[in-house]
């Protein structure tokens, strides 16, 4: 039987960002393992911060897997952090989200490449031209070569790893890039995009550039980076209405402070109403408006207030497992009936 390289892949205990780590034990199967042939693992969680240097061992679990073509045999497996008696670890943020197939999220991830402490085509010393330009912009002076090198080769790798990756593009400031991942469950979503964060920053050892997930890296007048989080229901999407949306906005506004605590740190470098972004003190909401909390889209209003709405206070640093789950408790507030 062939051997397989298993890449298991989880979230650290670091705070307030957990990191991603990964490690690799090879197995045989007869074909491309299902999650289900996956085995279970350990780790040494006292040195990830999740337990003592006594009682160490945490455990893996594999929640989804995807082929890794950058390896003969590869295999990618995102895992779930468990304790020694099979019972969700306190970082484990993914197994507090509720299983619902009618919940699909849609996550913006904006993104920074840096080099020795630079965005990419920022000159020595200095500043490029204000933003403007940049924003789904094209030729040298604008993404130069490696930054569109590694976000073609990045979009690939996802691809060929059955991420639903649905588009990329060049952002407002100098070396910053989106990429937009779409799931079907109120997990996959959140799965992908953990996915597609190692994929970029695996791929980006072979060019010598890191990936800045912060927030707002460059102080000033430049844009910052956000998770944009669209999101529906099977109710949104089927039954909807205006009155049923107000209620909503109402549950959004009442648990502003929980959704800022889960969106990830520092938003209050990000959210300060200016750069297409709502105050981190206020809520807002407003039809095809970025300057608020929660954008409408015309295709929401116009279809009797059915279809989905989207977040813009979620920052690039978050957890999407925090952030699907923050919000699918707020939507559980509301009765459908």
């Amino acid at each position: 039987m062939p051997k397989f390289k298993l890449e298991y892949i989880w979230l650290d205990g670091y705070t307030p960002v957990p990191n991603l780590r990964g490690k690799t034990q090879i197995k045989e199967f007869e074909s491309f393992p299902t999650l289900e042939e996956l085995p279970m693992w350990s780790f040494d969680g006292s040195s990830t911060q999740q337990a003592d240097g006594h009682n160490s061992d945490c455990l893996l679990k594999p929640v989804a897997v995807y082929p890794d073509t950058t390896r003969n045999n590869g295999v990618l497996v995102m895992c779930e952090v468990l304790l020694p008696d099979g019972t969700p670890h306190p970082t484990n943020a993914r197994a507090e989200i509720p299983d619902d197939e009618g919940t699909w999220f849609g996550f913006e991830q904006e993104y920074f490449l840096v080099e020795e402490g630079r965005p990419l085509g920022f000159p020595k010393g200095g500043y490029p031209n204000p933003q403007g330009e940049y924003y789904t912009g094209v030729g040298y002076k604008n993404v130069g070569d490696v930054a569109r090198q590694i976000v073609e080769e990045h979009l690939d790798l996802c691809l060929d790893a059955g991420i639903n990756h649905e588009g990329i593009n060049a952002e407002v400031a100098k070396g910053q890039w989106e990429f937009q991942i779409f799931g079907k469950g109120s997990k996959k979503a959140a799965d992908d995009v953990w996915m597609a964060r190692y994929l970029l920053m695996r791929l980006c050892e072979s060019y010598g550039v890191d990936v800045d997930w912060h927030c707002k890296p460059l102080k000033g007048d430049w844009n910052g980076s956000g998770m944009h989080a669209n999101f529906s229901t099977t109710f949104m999407r089927e039954s909807g209405g205006k009155a049923y949306f107000e209620k909503l906005m109402e549950a959004f506004a009442k648990n502003k402070e929980e959704h800022i605590a889960a969106y990830g740190p520092d938003n209050h470098m990000r959210l300060t109403g200016l750069h297409e972004t709502a105050s981190i003190d206020t809520f807002s909401y407003g039809v095809a408006d970025r300057g608020c909390s929660i954008r409408i889209p015309h295709s929401f209003v116009n279809n009797d207030y059915k279809g989905y709405i989207e977040d813009r206070r979620p920052n690039s640093q978050g957890d999407p497992y925090a952030i699907a789950g923050r919000i699918l408790k707020t939507i559980q507030e509301v009765p459908t009936a």
